[in-house]
């Protein structure tokens, strides 16, 4: 088994906290509100986004995978960090062990600054690429931007 990291930064108008509360503590009522990517946000096992607890994204039907799990390590909703497991889903395929994520929402002088870490553990031999990885980074970044556009249209949303 193998571990590759990756990081991303990105910048937001929006602040941490609303960020924070959109992508994280409320993403199951927001997310699938901002992107047509994402059919629904559901806890499966646990209560709410607390460590221990299971998500499951289901993405609309004719998309390239059906569902992801992911197991929420870690959150702090006072300095805005997540931690949280790429448990299941058809994404990992049979290369795949886990992708283990930190997502951290910091204050900016025009609104917030996301760092995001990916740890990509992979299954025998496999040694992961950084093409292989390039779609899901933008992917991201778009659901970030997406947010990003939602709050501001929306000041009163995660206030």
């Amino acid at each position: 088994m193998g571990v590759k990291s990756f990081f991303q930064e990105m910048k937001a108008k929006a602040s941490p906290s609303r960020m924070f509360k959109a992508l994280v503590t409320e993403s199951h009522d927001i997310v699938p509100k901002i992107t047509t990517s994402i059919e629904s946000i559901v806890t499966v096992e646990g209560e709410g986004v607390t460590p221990g607890c299971i998500m499951q994204t289901n993405f609309p039907e004719g998309a390239h995978f059906k569902y992801v799990k992911h197991r929420i390590d870690a959150v702090d909703t006072e300095n805005y960090v997540c931690k949280y497991t790429l448990v299941e889903g058809d994404v990992l395929g049979d290369k795949l062990e886990k992708i283990c994520y930190e997502i951290k929402f910091e204050e900016s002088d025009e609104g917030c600054n996301i760092k995001v870490t990916s740890e990509y553990h992979t299954k025998g031999d496999f040694v992961i690429n950084d093409d292989e990885i390039k779609a899901g980074k933008e992917q991201a970044l778009g659901l970030y931007k997406a947010c990003e556009d939602y709050l501001i249209a929306n000041p009163h949303v995660c206030a």
